[in-house]
């Protein structure tokens, strides 16, 4: 059943006088087809209808009206798809034509859809040409806005004129039965077909149609006669796209202009100053350039480790090519660098990569040697989109070799051993170049090259020595990445730093909002108040913030005039690179008129506007109203270092200069005694700061030897808390842990196709994360003998080989390993002798020493810088450990708003009590434990000991205590207030 339509006198004839049609018309004056007839044709069209259209039924022509309807279905390759409901046809004397998507391209059939819907939105019932070429050009990267834009065409100029058009045509409002297809428009499609035919194409494409639009009376031709393209400029932009390359699927633009879909030429991102000049790497291009005019394999692979530079000198080919600095074979070729993740991206079917691929190398080999490709990360080549045998890589390989195709590829030393070199018919077409890292000196003039991109990107100045310390800050510090990648990467982040602090509110700014934030609370709180004492800080509140608002008033015109003036420097200098590359460019044309021009018009006047600009930046910092700073120094690199390795470089102030002096005095806080160890570890570690120990070498190496509890390890404790402000810091190894033979491969990885392969050793990687720290090697002489070969390479070339074959560095570590070695050496020797710990410490050391070596190698022993004997402690050093153990249970009692106080007494009991020459000072702890921490707990929980107590350790000297053991002599009590002052004998 179909919807009302409005026949024609002369239509109504021909079907009445026809015996094969019979027509029943409705009270409703719907149409009823019951004949032959009346079958061939679903409906027939409202007058609006084009009276030149044509059908044929059985024989008879109906010439006023053409009724052919084109409805949509859901399904097929779109979301809606068309089907006709009868074959169209063209005209009476020529073969039915239908509209079959099979026949069509994916694009080509989306336009044709989209006419439909263009039609619809237009309330037009009629589809004809104006809307195909809407639908087309409103396709995202469609090839008719490709091919346009190739013809010098504006594509929205072209929109605009269809729009035009399509609104100068009637519509159709109320209910209808939905588009149909007009009659130019089978016209068109007809076209298309030929022209399909004559290019020997499989399938109607986009260009076809556009080809079709130049023989269409009603529209086509009179939209390219008013833009002025011609067949023969239509017929080359599309030779131009489309390359040699045939309409041999459904989505063919896909092979046209894979390169520039796929790949981006570099010589031209160089004529348009988009690449960064490229400094200190004329060997490496030279090499390249002498390969690539070989006469057959003339493919270079630049190999070298991440970051040393290797993209940068297929940039710095480019830029030489653009400048025409090369020899005779590569003046004005194209250096185009190929996306191998762009190839790959959406070849979800068996044979779409392979044809990408083979039209990028076809358009490469029609180029007759124009183009060279540069492939970075070359090693994805291999097995890239392979669904069996065949990859990229092979469809590269007959190219490369007869020297049709001539290929840069880059890639890191690993992945080519791990890639290429497994393929030897692929590796053999290529000729090695190895790219090394950069000297610091060659990395400094690499940043000086760079120095002028950064600071026109960022808006801010880079010192020369903010350069010099990022070259040799990264080469000291910085030791798993490679220069001049991170010295590059140090200077970027600084900068950015500096712009964000530039773009952000000053802090004296910030100060100032926040105090008058404050103070309008205040103010606010105080308005309902009527006492005089409220009115008179009301109306303090009201002055101070009336000369506070216009400081802020003062501070925002200051900082708004001072981002102003440094906003026009930018600009001036963004337009000073942009004339240069103008200039440039008008060189290389030989255009010496415009370069004239350029040179002593534009640039000079530019660059007087830029020095007037500085000038006033200047004075305006001279009188003293600057809140910004603008130039990135030492300190910018140095904190971003500091971030990134945790390793203390800010801080090298004079308030820092001074705590390196006075060392030794910051380490006895916490360690007692042990002059000698103090010292020399606190030497070490100002030779470091200073730059002055040897950056081959871990900072510096020790052994502390001596008996248990005297003090090696907290002094490594406080080493690290000294450099991290935290215990955290220290790596400590427990090398009782490593007494079996394969316990070693802990500390370095487990070897390939064991279990725990891929996470690392337990020392290599927290150095690798964290490469500044103090490592502690607790109780060497436990570990496995095989233990001390992973430490040689260590302690010597501060660095070690992992698993997994990374070098792991220790040049920015502390290393120490404690021993408990001759201990009983140390003993007896006081034991035997009356004079002081100083005055036999020589021979102790001589004795200990020796012992040491008989336990450990000599090739082990000889790397280890110093042997630091520890001495038992005395009683009056155990007192002071007493102390400070005390403090501790104070900060802990502080927490619960407890005061703990303690008398000398209590302390020179306690020292007595914990003095064991033979434990050191760990017995303190234990009887600070048993005979302090133990009250205190049963205090606490009972109820005795509250919030803002004080409470007093002391010893009880009344005469019922006389008698008592010592232990039992400690008191542990609550201090009344009224005698606090009397009863605190000691407590700092």
């Amino acid at each position: 059943m179909a919807s009302t339509r409005t026949l024609t006198k002369s239509a109504l004839s021909a079907l009445r006088s026809s015996r094969a049609a019979k027509l029943s018309l409705s009270q409703s004056g719907s149409l009823l087809h019951r004949s032959r007839a009346a079958r061939a044709v679903s409906t027939f069209t409202s007058p609006l209808c084009s009276s030149s259209c044509t059908r044929v039924f059985d024989g008879i022509a109906e010439n006023d009206v053409v009724s052919v309807k084109l409805s949509l279905a859901s399904g097929g390759g779109f979301a809606r798809k068309f089907h006709s409901s009868t074959p169209l046809q063209s005209s009476a004397a020529s073969s039915a034509s239908q509209a079959n998507q099979n026949e069509f391209t994916d694009m080509a059939w989306e336009g044709i859809v989209g006419a439909v819907d263009a039609a619809r939105v237009s309330n037009q019932q009629v589809v004809e040409s104006e809307h195909l070429m809407k639908a087309l050009l409103e396709q995202k990267d469609g090839l008719a806005r490709r091919i346009f834009t190739k013809a010098g065409l504006d594509n929205s100029s072209v929109l605009q004129a269809t729009d035009d058009f399509i609104s100068q045509q009637p519509k159709v409002t109320g209910s209808t039965s939905g588009p149909i297809i007009g009659s130019h428009l089978g016209s068109i499609l007809d076209n298309a077909r030929k022209s399909k035919k004559q290019m020997g194409d499989d399938f109607v494409s986009v260009e076809h149609l556009l080809m079709a639009f130049h023989s269409d009376k009603r529209f086509g031709q009179d939209l390219f006669k008013n833009l002025e393209l011609t067949e023969i400029k239509l017929k080359d932009a599309i030779t131009d796209i489309r390359g040699n390359q045939k309409v041999t699927n459904k989505k063919p633009e896909e092979k046209y202009e894979a390169l520039n879909k796929y790949g981006n030429d570099l010589t031209e991102l160089a004529r348009r100053g988009k690449l960064d000049p490229v400094i200190g790497r004329d060997d490496e291009i030279r090499r390249c350039i002498q390969i690539l005019s070989r006469r057959t394999k003339n493919n270079p692979v630049i190999i070298g480790e991440p970051g040393v530079g290797k993209t940068a000198i297929a940039e710095g080919l480019a830029q030489r090519i653009m400048r025409g600095d090369v020899p005779e074979p590569l003046l004005n070729r194209k250096l185009i660098s190929l996306d191998m993740g762009s190839l790959v991206a959406g070849t979800c079917y068996r044979g779409d990569f392979e044809e990408r691929m083979k039209a990028v190398l076809k358009e490469v080999t029609a180029s007759n040697g124009q183009i060279i490709l540069f492939i970075d990360e070359i090693h994805t080549v291999v097995g890239a989109g392979g669904t069996g045998a065949m990859d990229a890589a092979n469809l590269l390989k007959p190219m490369l070799g007869r020297g049709e195709l001539r290929c840069i590829g880059a890639t890191t030393l690993n992945e080519y051993r791990k890639y290429i070199e497994k393929d030897p018919a692929l590796e053999r077409r290529f000729q090695q170049v190895f790219c090394g890292q950069p000297s610091v000196e060659d990395t400094i003039s690499i940043l000086r090259g760079l120095r002028e991109r950064y600071e026109l990107h960022h808006g801010v100045k880079i010192s020369d020595s903010s350069l010099v310390s990022a070259a040799v800050l990264a080469d000291r510090y910085i030791t798993e990445r490679f220069l001049p990648d991170k010295a590059i990467d140090l200077v970027d982040e600084a900068a950015a730093k500096l712009k964000m602090e530039i773009t952000s509110k000053p802090t004296e700014l910030d100060e100032v909002d926040r105090a008058i934030l404050k103070w309008e609370m205040e103010k606010l709180s105080l308005k309902n108040d009527t006492d005089k004492a409220s009115k008179e800080r009301s109306s303090k509140l009201e002055n101070d913030l009336t000369a506070l608002k216009q400081k802020q008033k003062e501070l925002n015109e200051q900082w708004s005039r001072e981002k102003d003036l440094m906003t026009r420097i930018r600009s001036f200098k963004e337009e000073i690179d942009r004339v240069n590359l103008e200039m440039e460019a008008a060189e290389r044309e030989y255009d010496l008129n415009r370069a004239a021009e350029l040179k002593y018009g534009t640039l000079m006047s530019l660059q007087r506007q830029l020095e007037e600009a500085e000038k006033n930046l200047a004075n305006f910092r001279e009188s003293g109203q600057s809140l910004l700073r603008e130039e990135v120094t030492e300190l910018d690199i140095a904190e971003v270092v500091s971030k990134w390795t945790g390793i203390p470089l800010s801080n090298l102030q004079q308030s820092e200069r001074d705590k390196l002096v006075m060392l030794e005095e910051v380490l006895h806080k916490r360690v007692i005694g042990q002059d000698i160890a103090v010292k020399s570890v606190a030497d070490a570690i100002r030779r470091s700061r200073a730059g002055l120990s040897d950056p081959n070498r871990p900072i510096a190496s020790f052994m502390f030897m001596g008996p248990t509890g005297v003090g090696k390890t907290e002094l490594a404790k406080a080493l690290a808390g000294y450099l991290f402000n935290t215990e955290n810091a220290l790596v400590r190894i427990d090398m009782s842990e490593y007494m079996e033979k394969h316990a070693v491969s802990r500390l370095v990885g487990a070897p390939p196709g064991y279990v725990g392969y891929e996470e690392g050793g337990q020392l290599t990687e927290v150095i690798r994360r964290r490469p500044y720290s103090v490592v502690l090697f607790d109780e060497i002489e436990k570990a496995h003998h095989d233990v001390f070969n992973i430490l040689l390479q260590l302690l010597d070339d501060g660095r070690i080989t992992d698993s997994q074959g990374r070098t792991v560095s220790f040049t920015n570590c502390v290393v120490i390993m404690t021993s408990n070695i001759g201990s009983h050496h140390i003993l007896e020797t006081l034991r035997n002798t009356q004079d002081s710990k100083d005055a036999i410490y020589e021979i102790m050391k001589r004795q200990v020493v020796e012992l040491a070596r008989q336990t450990f190698r000599p090739e082990f022993m000889n790397r280890i810088d110093e042997y630091i004997v520890f001495q038992p402690l005395d009683h009056k050093e155990i007192s002071k450990i007493v102390e400070i153990q005390l403090r501790r249970v104070q900060d802990r009692l502080k927490q619960k708003k407890i005061n703990l106080h303690y008398t000398e007494g209590a302390v020179e009991l306690l020292g007595t009590l914990g003095f064991d020459p033979n434990f050191g000072a760990r017995p303190v702890k234990r009887v600070i434990q048993q005979l302090i921490e133990n009250e205190l707990a049963i205090g606490v929980l009972r109820g005795d000991f509250k919030e803002e107590d004080s409470i007093i350790v002391d010893v009880d000297e009344s005469p019922s205590a006389k008698d008592l053991p010592p232990n039992k002599k400690l008191c542990v009590k609550k201090l009344e207030r009224a005698s606090l002052m009397d009863a605190m004998v000691a407590n700092d």
